[in-house]
C-alpha cells in the first residue's frame, strides 16, 4: 500500500485506529481491514498569504513564513457548517486578518476585509437564524495598534460581534465593547453563547494595572437588527462571575458528550486519548470533551467534531477523520456504520485543525505550528463523491 499517495479510507466496524502525531504505526496492517487508495486528483492543497488562498502542491513547498502569535497569524481560526437545507452545501470558516471564507460544494470564496480584519484577532463563529456571525478583539500582548492613542480615545475601535453578510458577500458589527460596559480601552476576548444568553470575557486596560470583569447579557431586539449605534439600548446586562465564565469554557467529560458522537468514535475513544471540540452544523457556541485514558501512552490529540441533520463527522490533528450518516444528495454510508479515513500526513510540525464539509467535499484546515504560534496555513479540498462514494468496497 503505497501511503505516500493520497488519502487511505478504512472502513471499520471497530474503527481501531492507533496512528498519532508523527508515529508511523501501519494501521491497516494491525488490522487487516480493507482499505482503498484514492488518486491525486481527488485532492488538492491551499496556502494562504497575505492577501488570498493560492493552490500548492503540498503544505511543505507553501512560501515559507515568521512564526507569529496566533491572535495575529493568518490561519482559519474557526469553521462551521450552516444548517441543512435543501442542498446542505454552505459552510464557512473565519481566517485571521483576512476575512470570512465561504463554500459551497466546490466553490470557494474568499470576501476579504481589511477593515474589520487587518488588525483584530476574529473567530468563534456561531449561527443566529443560519447568518455567520463571529468575534474580533485585539490583543493586550501581541497588538501594537492598542497602544495608539486613536485607539483609546474611539469607541468604535473596539468592536466585538460581527455579522457576515452571505449575499452581500460583507462583514458589518452588531455590537460593540463600548455597548456592554461602559469603561474604556476594553475589549471582549471572548464569550459562550447558549443560544439565548450571552456570557463575556471583558479585558480592560488602565495605565496602572489590567482588569478581567464578566457580563452575561442578552438582547431584547433580534439579534441582527442591532447595530452598535442602537445597541446599548435593546441590550440587558448583567454582572456575572469568573467562575461562571471558566464553567462554560470547561473540558467536559467524555462520558457526558452526544451519543451520536460516542457511537461514531466506538472504540476509538478506548484507544487514544483526545480532547475534541463539538459543534453543532448552524448552531450556537461550542463545547470540549476530554477522553481521558489514565493506562495509555499515546499522545493525547486535539480534534473537531461537527454534528449535523443528516451526518456526523470528527476530524483529529493527525488527519484521521471519521464520518457517519449521508451527505447530500447521497445515501447513507454502511447503513449507518462510521467510515474513517486518512487524510494525508502533514510534515512534522504542522497539524490538520478545523473542518468542514460542502455537499460532497472537505475542507480541512492545516498549520504549521510551534508552541503558541504559527507560520503557514492553509486548507486541504478531496472530493469525497470520488474518494468515498465511488470506492466504496
Amino acid at each position: 500500500m503505497k501511503r505516500k499517495i493520497g488519502l487511505t479510507i478504512v472502513f471499520a466496524v471497530g474503527l481501531l485506529f492507533c496512528s498519532c502525531g508523527n508515529k508511523k504505526t501501519d494501521v491497516l496492517s494491525e488490522s487487516q481491514l480493507p482499505s482503498v487508495t484514492v488518486q491525486k486528483a481527488d485532492h488538492s492543497w491551499y496556502c494562504f498569504n497575505e492577501h488570498d488562498f493560492v493552490k500548492i502542491s503540498k503544505p511543505q513547498y507553501a512560501p515559507a513564513n515568521v512564526l507569529t502569535p496566533w491572535t495575529e497569524a493568518v490561519r482559519i481560526s474557526s469553521a462551521n457548517n450552516a444548517c441543512d437545507d435543501e442542498t446542505g452545501n454552505k459552510a464557512y470558516a473565519i481566517v485571521n486578518r483576512l476575512g470570512v471564507m465561504s463554500f459551497e460544494n466546490d466553490k470557494v470564496t474568499l470576501a476579504r476585509d481589511v477593515t474589520l480584519f487587518a488588525d483584530r484577532t476574529a473567530g468563534d463563529l456561531a449561527f443566529l437564524n443560519n447568518t455567520p456571525i463571529f468575534s474580533v478583539f485585539k490583543s493586550a500582548f501581541f497588538n501594537d495598534t492598542i497602544s495608539v492613542p486613536s485607539y483609546k480615545n474611539d469607541g468604535t475601535q473596539h468592536l466585538f460581534l460581527v455579522q457576515f453578510d452571505d449575499a452581500a458577500n460583507i462583514s458589518y458589527p452588531l455590537v460593540n465593547c463600548n455597548n456592554l460596559i461602559e469603561s474604556p480601552n476594553s475589549e471582549v476576548t471572548d464569550y459562550y453563547w447558549d443560544g439565548e444568553n450571552w456570557i463575556c470575557s471583558i479585558k480592560t486596560i488602565t495605565d496602572a494595572q489590567v482588569i478581567f470583569s464578566y457580563i452575561k447579557w442578552y438582547p431584547t431586539a433580534p439579534l441582527l437588527s442591532l447595530s452598535p449605534v442602537n445597541a446599548s439600548e435593546k441590550i440587558i446586562v448583567t454582572e456575572s462571575s469568573k467562575e461562571a465564565y471558566r464553567g462554560t469554557k470547561a473540558l467536559l467529560a467524555y462520558k457526558d458528550a452526544p451519543n451520536r458522537l460516542k457511537n461514531m468514535l466506538k472504540n476509538f475513544d478506548q484507544k487514544i486519548p483526545f480532547i475534541i471540540e463539538v459543534k453543532s452544523a448552524g448552531g450556537s457556541s461550542s463545547r470540549k470533551y476530554e477522553n481521558i485514558l489514565p493506562d495509555s501512552k499515546e499522545q493525547k490529540l486535539n480534534s473537531m467534531a461537527i454534528l449535523s441533520e443528516s451526518w456526523s463527522a470528527a476530524l483529529f490533528e493527525d488527519g484521521t477523520l471519521f464520518i457517519e450518516g449521508a451527505l447530500p444528495g447521497k445515501h447513507i454510508l454502511r447503513n449507518g456504520k462510521p467510515v474513517a479515513i486518512r487524510l494525508p500526513r502533514l510534515p512534522a510540525g504542522f497539524v490538520y485543525s478545523d473542518f468542514v464539509i460542502s455537499g460532497t467535499t472537505l475542507y480541512a484546515a492545516w498549520e504549521e505550528t510551534s508552541f503558541y504560534k504559527t507560520s503557514r496555513s492553509g486548507f486541504l479540498r478531496v472530493d469525497l463523491d470520488e474518494t468515498l462514494y465511488k470506492r466504496m468496497l
